[in-house]
């Protein structure tokens, strides 16, 4: 049977200059979020008045019903109702079940299990179920009174099975003012804070200072250019690396506009080529190129192992998620992983790194990432022992950068491009293309940036940082200040103002803006109490 349309309740009038919400709807959500915040009195003046009502008449009659236990009722008004019959008997079949197991009726809940449930489609997985009730009947149900809260969780249930034009679905308007409120976030060009109160009455828009834009310190020291920035995980330090340089340089965050240097990692082998901070920030991994791989102590910066295979040397270097293994790129095309103590645990061989590369591990420890080729990644499951892999044809692949949560894969590709490629499904997806920046470089890096890294950077042969928004792709800003080529960024994991810049003119640069909501930076006068 069909149900009374909205526009018998109201007609078809509309709200707005747009002319696209009908009012029927309109006062049918207000009035189900009446009801769930607890005002039932305004909630009823409210359809009394507009002679809307949130449901139909059969509607009402059906959750008073529901309410009393009248499920044979309920199953009579469901049927009259003529939507979603089946699905919506079964769940009403499934609490009267449960309620005449509970009242120790196992005769009346046999029948109906034989007569009303079995029936039904889809009802193999709950007849399972019943019939386990019936044959071992949990005593601590047995005898109870009904329960009223359960049969609310029916009506809860019922909104996600009855249409929305029968049903207005749970908390629909609150939905709605929080779907509106993310797309002004997502729409506010500068937005970079990890939480901000946004208002009902406003719309939202941040301002220029919510991206760094200003030079906030300087650092120097260092004996050759910049070639590769880390922020650690807990954004309390920065190390930084040269290509002619075999020290590892690092930086204690003590303030906003203040890094004090703390000393240094010494590999008397070979310049290092790659960093990565352990999950607890408490030890350093570098890789010496075509060497070892070395894994110092934080404060001491004492050499803690080394890591080496006789007529071979590691050209990568990555942390397991746990902190108890590490995995290592080695120049015979395999990677390597080891536990802490040195032991070789497995080896994969064959083409499954380059010579020099990038490497990455998913927050499942499950995929080992990394170059393979010049123009291909690896994503290897050593779990499963499977491969997956991205290939871009015509493009020469610079480095890599994997988000926060293991979903999305950034590419630098000497062809002036950036490309956001999603890993999370199968087939892997190119979803997103930054440009603008200048002339290629097989050395500029790009990280994500901002509080749920909404933000893409990159550093570019033209002597400037490069500040996307991730979802638009609009190039969102650029930062003047370096004299060379810019050749690696990190932004602070902690800090959405702090962001770190390294160039060929032998500085590294500390951008933010102090204008910054304080609110949201961390607290740096506890922090320097912990220092070395």
């Amino acid at each position: 049977m069909d149900l009374p349309s909205a526009s018998s309740q109201g007609g078809d009038e509309f709200v707005g200059s747009k002319r696209v919400i009908k009012k029927v709807e309109l006062v049918r959500v207000i009035t189900e979020v009446l009801y769930s915040l607890g005002y039932d009195t305004v909630g009823k003046s409210l359809e009394r008045e507009s002679g809307i009502h949130l449901h139909v008449e059969r509607v009402h009659l059906l959750i008073e019903q529901i309410i009393a236990g009248k499920w044979d009722e309920s199953l009579a008004t469901v049927r009259d109702i003529g939507k979603s019959v089946d699905k919506i008997s079964l769940l009403i079949l499934k609490y009267k079940f449960s309620e005449l197991i509970s009242e120790g009726e196992l005769e009346r809940a046999l029948k109906t299990l034989q007569k009303e449930i079995s029936p039904l489609s889809n009802s193999d997985e709950i007849v399972r179920e019943a019939s386990s009730l019936i044959i071992f009947p949990p005593q601590n149900l047995l005898g109870q009174e009904p329960n009223p809260r359960s049969r609310t969780e029916v009506l809860k249930e019922l909104r996600k099975l009855f249409p929305p034009e029968v049903m207005v679905p749970d908390k629909r308007l609150v939905d709605l003012f929080e779907q509106a409120i993310e797309f002004q976030k997502g729409a506010c060009k500068y937005h970079n804070s990890f939480v901000r109160e946004v208002s009902l009455i406003t719309n939202h828009q941040c301002g220029r200072y919510e991206v760094p834009s200003i030079t906030l310190e300087k650092l120097y020291g260092l004996w050759s250019q910049i070639k590769l920035l880390r922020f650690s995980h807990d954004g309390e330090y920065l190390a930084a690396v040269s290509p002619t340089d075999p020290y590892v340089n690092i930086w204690k965050v003590e303030a906003i506009d203040s890094l004090k240097w703390k000393g240094d990692l010494f590999d008397r082998q070979a310049p290092v080529t790659n960093i990565t901070w352990s999950p607890d920030n408490t030890q350093l991994l570098t890789c010496s190129s075509h060497e070892a791989v070395r894994r110092w102590s934080l404060p001491s910066c004492g050499c803690l192992h080394t890591y080496k295979k006789k007529g071979v040397g590691m050209v990568s270097c990555e942390w397991a998620p746990d902190g108890q293994s590490i995995f290592t790129g080695v120049n015979d095309d395999s990677i390597v992983m080891w536990n802490l103590e040195g032991r070789e645990l497995r080896c994969w061989r064959w083409n499954k790194t380059t010579m020099v590369a990038d490497m990455a591990i998913t927050g499942d420890g499950r995929e080992v990432i990394t170059t393979c080729n010049q123009d291909r990644i690896l994503l290897f499951n050593w779990k499963w022992g499977t491969s997956r892999f991205i290939t871009e044809k015509g493009s020469i692949i610079v480095s890599f950068c994997l988000s926060e949560d293991s979903k999305y894969l950034l590419l630098s590709l000497l062809n002036q491009e950036l490309h956001l490629w999603c890993i999370e499904k199968v087939p892997l997806q190119l979803v997103k293309v930054y440009k603008g920046h200048r002339p290629p470089s097989y050395s500029v890096r790009a990280c994500f940036g901002g509080p749920r890294q909404v933000l893409i950077v990159s550093g570019s042969v033209d002597s400037q940082v490069y500040i996307w928004d991730r979802e638009t792709e609009e190039l969102i800003g650029t930062l003047a200040g370096h004299t060379r080529t810019v050749n690696c960024v990190s932004w602070n994991p902690v800090d959405p103002y702090m962001l770190a810049s390294g160039s060929d003119d032998n500085t590294i640069r500390i951008w933010g803006n102090k204008n910054g909501d304080e609110e949201f930076r961390p607290n740096y006068a506890t922090r320097i109490l912990r220092g070395f």
